[in-house]
């Protein structure tokens, strides 16, 4: 059974399943899980990232959505991938030599999960394919707010009141635009403006570094 949600925001987890390149992991932000899939699997012209374009196929193995909007979804990408740049994550072990690719983003998400300001967001953890669940480690159990899924998710279009229809939403996702997604969260703050000089504010990696 496919789970329909609103106002989808969600960070997901892809693993490898060619024998050339497999163990290789992926994390990503997505509005549109079967879309997005289909994107990594298709290549880099489909809207895939470069880094999985051609070394597919993929499986999203598991996405934790439940984001309030896509800066905090965003943000949350950003230290998954980098955990040693982020302010709160770079006291964590690196990956060792007993761990695999998906062992380690593993672990790293199961500390971010405990970890302010995420362990206070109403997040939810989905297997999407529920043969590559694994436990969490004693002691990195996720907040108890936080529940468990399992089974493929749907992002629908919120619906419109009568007085709005017909009108035509500004506000469009831009995901899967190269590798980087976090290219997203940079538009939205850049539209921004200092209240004092009226300039476009900058924004670049240091940005998530000295907040996240």
């Amino acid at each position: 059974m496919v789970q329909e949600i609103e106002h989808f925001f969600g960070v997901y987890l892809l693993k490898n399943e060619n024998p050339k390149y497999k163990g290789r992991t992926y994390i990503g932000y997505t509005v549109n899980p079967s879309r997005r899939i289909q994107q990594h699997n298709k290549g880099s012209k489909f809207g895939g990232a470069r880094r999985t374009s051609g070394k597919g196929p993929w499986q999203m193995v598991l996405i934790i959505h439940g984001f309030p909007n896509d800066i905090s979804a965003l943000r949350f990408e950003w230290a998954w991938q980098h955990p040693k740049s982020s302010r709160r994550l770079k006291t964590l072990p690196g990956k060792s030599t007993k761990e695999n690719q998906f062992q380690f983003r593993f672990r790293i998400v199961s500390n971010m999960l405990r970890t302010a300001p995420w362990c206070r967001l109403p997040l939810t953890i989905r297997w999407l394919k529920q043969e590559y669940q694994v436990d969490f480690n004693e002691g990195l159990q996720p907040p108890a707010h936080m529940p468990m899924a399992y089974g493929l998710v749907k992002s629908i279009k919120v619906a419109q009141s009568p007085k709005k229809k017909g009108k035509k939403n500004k506000k469009k996702s831009e995901e899967g635009e190269a590798d980087s997604d976090m290219h997203l969260a940079s538009q939205t703050i850049q539209k921004s403006r200092c209240k004092i000089c009226v300039k476009r504010m900058e924004v670049g990696n240091s940005f998530f570094k000295r907040f996240f």
